[in-house]
């Protein structure tokens, strides 16, 4: 007896063996059959779906869960676009800080809806005695006031209390690490807005580091989570490369640094593994610290490396070294060469087949650089909402020779490059739908076309974000596609993205969610659920 069957609805499988089907079957939460293979089978429930269209569940290869669920609850200067409007907000925040000398968080700061950075002076008329953290929307940079300035080591750069990429890490560092039950909390909230939108499994990228991580025991507040019901859906972790450190393993291993047991990719199970290592060799384009090989339009500068060329390749080699998948963090053109020098040297020093080793963003790849991307085998994890969102700015810091380059498409695709979908949750919208509306028309929210030749065709955008999605997270045997056999993970939506007008794609409706055969929309694992 089946546990459920859902009838009457269009599945795109994503499975070129049967590519639709109107009735899927599921038991144990895997998928058990298509159409005539389950059609006359008993079942528990039988659910009519009235026609929708399913799909398998979206995969989002690249989020921040903890910073998405801390950002919903903290004080936002987002849409402002005056400055005193803006530390209206902040004083605000202040003076609900009961204590003196307490930290005060603020999100949604970005300096261009401003016309410039904010000052650790002007941060310090409306602080009241408090330390003031402003963080950028890009994670990239933060604006603290003078309290924050006055605690930091000598010699940590800053330009009027704006601190970039390790300098932020360097005052991220002076307060106390959030608690394992606060973690939790906050990541059961990201997680069910990935679930509302689609969502069924998801990559955390970036646990227990200097620039984005929460904790030094992060990976437990993931197990809390679960544990306490509060994971609707899928999500792999990838650590912090900072976290490694010298190991005196056998030489016959030559493995140099690794984490505490020799942890690598691939432990855990369905519902909560470690999956890649997460290296940042640049910054980001919304605060001009994307690493380029020549000037951003407009300014002097090419943005910035997280660390010189050689420390980045001997992290990199180290990392592949000890065994893991890399998902190495580069969005401009001069960050990617860095990335792909080190990806080829590590293979030349010790050759792994089938490792998928991530370039994540690859936001600015020159057309000689696609070539490498194929045969070296590496996926480019990119964030299609980015340009939706910011496409007109990105666009005119690049200038109308490099503008065509912005996350590609088509450009991935024709050299045989896995192209994979995800969001970087919560820099921007987080919704696939939204994403591959975007990746089809390539058309900014002014409607601003950027890139024309990248677009790609719905068909191959919905892979981005399920097959490709599961390739990249070395999920391919359980999700991805709605398969026999399979985890029966699917969204059910209210219309079919490949039958309706472009311009309506991300508008369509999702109807339910499915994880292991349940609708997740309300709600986590029950006791004891997803533990076999």
């Amino acid at each position: 007896m089946l546990c459920t069957r859902l009838t009457n609805a269009r599945f795109v499988t994503m499975d070129p063996a049967h590519p639709v089907a109107h009735d899927l079957g599921i038991w144990g939460g895997r998928i058990v059959g298509l159409d005539e293979a389950v059609a006359s089978l008993p079942a528990r429930e039988v659910i009519d779906l009235q026609g929708a269209t399913v799909l398998p569940g979206f995969i989002d290869a690249h989020v921040h869960l903890a910073w998405a669920g801390f950002k919903q609850n903290t004080p936002s200067i987002a849409g402002r676009t005056r400055i005193d409007d803006a530390l209206a907000v902040v004083e605000e925040a202040v003076l609900r800080k009961g204590s003196p000398g307490a930290w005060v968080s603020i999100a949604g700061y970005d300096q261009r809806a401003l016309g410039r950075h904010l000052t650790a002076a002007e941060l310090d008329r409306v602080s009241h005695g408090r330390k003031v953290f402003v963080l950028h929307d890009s994670g990239h940079g933060c604006v603290v006031n003078t309290a924050v300035l006055d605690l930091l080591p000598a010699g940590v750069p800053h330009e009027d209390g704006f601190l970039a990429e390790g300098a932020m890490g360097a005052a991220r560092a002076l307060r106390l690490p959030y608690s394992q039950e606060e973690l939790a909390e906050a990541i059961g909230r990201a997680a069910r807005t990935c679930v509302a939108e689609g969502v069924t499994a998801c990559a955390e990228a970036g646990i227990g580091g200097a620039l984005f991580g929460h904790s030094p025991v992060e990976l437990g507040a993931y197990q809390l989570a679960r544990e306490k019901g509060l994971l609707p859906l899928r999500v792999q972790l990838m650590v912090a490369a900072d976290r490694l450190r010298p190991v005196a393993a056998h030489e016959a291993d030559g493995i140099p640094r690794a984490l505490d047991l020799g942890l690598r990719t691939g432990f855990g199970d369905d519902w909560l593994s470690v999956g890649a290592l997460k290296i940042y060799t640049d910054g980001g384009m919304m605060a001009r610290t994307a690493a380029l090989s020549s000037p951003y339009e407009g300014l002097d500068h090419t943005g910035q490396l997280q660390d010189d060329p050689e420390t980045l390749t001997e992290t990199i080699v180290a990392g592949h070294l000890a065994g893991w998948q890399l998902a190495v963090h580069a969005i401009g053109d001069r960050a990617a060469d860095v990335a792909l020098d080190a990806l080829e040297r590590a293979q030349r020093l010790r050759p792994r087949h089938g490792v998928r080793h991530r370039v994540e963003h690859a936001g600015l790849i020159r057309p000689d650089q696609l070539s490498r991307f194929a045969r070296l085998g590496v996926s480019a994890v990119v964030q299609p909402n980015f340009l939706r969102c910011f496409g007109d700015d990105y666009a005119a810091i690049m200038g109308e020779e490099r503008a065509p380059w912005l996350y590609r498409g088509k450009g991935f695709l024709d050299h045989g490059i896995t192209l994979v979908g995800s969001s970087d949750r919560p820099v921007t919208d987080g919704s696939p739908l939204r994403a591959v509306q975007f990746m089809v028309e390539r058309a900014s929210e002014s409607g601003q076309v950027i890139g024309p030749d990248e677009a790609i065709t719905v068909d191959e955008a919905l892979r981005a974000y399920t097959v490709a999605g599961a390739y990249a997270c070395h999920w391919e045997d359980s999700i991805g596609s709605l398969t026999p056999g399979k985890r029966a993970d699917l969204v059910v939506l209210g219309d079919d993205p490949r039958r309706v007008g472009t311009s309506r794609i991300g508008d369509i409706e999702v109807v339910a969610t499915y994880v292991d055969g349940r609708d997740r929309r309300d709600g986590g694992l029950e006791s004891g659920e997803g533990k076999s």
